[in-house]
């Protein structure tokens, strides 16, 4: 059982080396332990830094680009060595490296297919932003409750992945993963579960991600409505497109009552316009989800083609293997 713990890290040479060295090296039910590290483009010596501190890989983008390409290369990596598990955790220390343990053994005994951490549950997070903290929990609310799926923690970054998690994952967005990586998992039947751990927020720290409340929202929001459109499409655009229709049939029959006791149709033709363009707008979302529904048949044919040449790339090492030294480029 090889456990690969990732570490994204973008100017990070200040604290990389203390979180590196503080990730235990050995595991119940684990054989290899490797530490791994993607340095998306830094200014500093982060990768320099990695390497002395013991990263057993690390791998560089020349120029900076978005922890989503990041995670994307972190996941191809991994793979290629032979990883049966992914721990993704932060790299400035946020969160305690000990907490490994409490992420991977849900996975290790076969239970879930994929942990993610819960900043939220029985550990209030220190120093949080109100503002990240509310955003968070209600979008939390609305896409689990569009999932069927209770979320605790939408964006926590520090999560861990079985192998055939990371096969199946589609991962095309640049700006973040994080929602995205939910949304895909409960929609592919994945088995995801929620840790409480202790987490720390400094004060100082600026995110790479929430450039602005506004800007964080506005494309956070686009990549969720867009993932929950594919997951759900059926529900997407049936759902308000029912709605539509009982509310023209509700119209309607309030005209009909009127109607009826006057036998006039000008007084409330208002009543009847309102109820057919109601019930043709209904009918478009129906057909909307119909064809979405069609496409997203044709999306899993396509998804389950990428799983099997994925499976074929990244073929199981054998154990005895080890993985690649560390690449100047990624």
């Amino acid at each position: 059982m090889r456990l690969i713990v990732n570490l994204p890290a973008f100017n990070e040479a200040e604290k990389i080396a203390q979180t590196i060295r503080k990730i235990p090296r050995h595991f119940e039910g684990v054989d290899e332990v490797f530490v791994q590290v993607i340095d998306d483009g830094s200014k500093d010596d982060t990768a320099k830094v990695a390497k002395e501190a013991g990263a057993d890989m690390v791998h560089i983008h020349p120029v900076n680009r978005g922890i989503g390409v990041t995670f994307r290369t972190a996941v191809y990596k991994a793979l290629g060595n032979g990883a049966d598990i992914m721990v993704n955790i932060d790299a400035d220390g946020q969160f305690n490296p000990i907490d490994i343990e409490k992420v991977i053994r849900p996975v290790l005994n076969g239970e879930v297919d994929m942990v993610s951490a819960d900043r939220f549950g029985k550990h209030a997070a220190k120093n949080i932003p109100w503002i990240k903290d509310f955003l968070n929990r209600v979008a939390a609310k609305i896409i689990g409750g569009f999932l069927n799926q209770k979320i605790n923690d939408l964006t926590c970054g520090f999560r861990a992945y079985n192998r055939e998690c990371l096969l199946r994952l589609n991962l095309p967005g640049n700006f973040t993963y994080t929602q995205e990586v939910i949304i895909d998992a409960i929609g592919k039947n994945l088995k995801v579960k929620w840790v409480p751990v202790e987490v720390t927020y400094f004060g100082d720290r600026k995110s790479r991600v929430v450039k602005s409340v506004y800007n964080y929202v506005n494309n956070s929001g686009k990549i969720i409505i867009k993932a929950i459109r594919d997951v759900r499409p059926m529900k997407f655009f049936g759902v308000p497109g029912l709605c539509l229709i009982f509310l023209s049939l509700f119209i309607f029959a309030v005209f009909a009552i009127f109607y009826f006791q006057e036998f006039k149709i000008s007084p409330y033709r208002n009543y009847l316009l309102l109820s057919i363009t109601s019930l043709l707008v209904g009918l478009q979302f129906i057909i909307f989800a119909l064809i979405a529904d069609m496409i997203k048949s044709n999306r899993k044919l396509t998804e389950d083609q990428m799983y099997m040449l994925r499976k074929d790339k990244y073929r199981k090492k054998h154990s005895s293997e080890k993985p690649h030294e560390n690449h100047l480029n990624a």
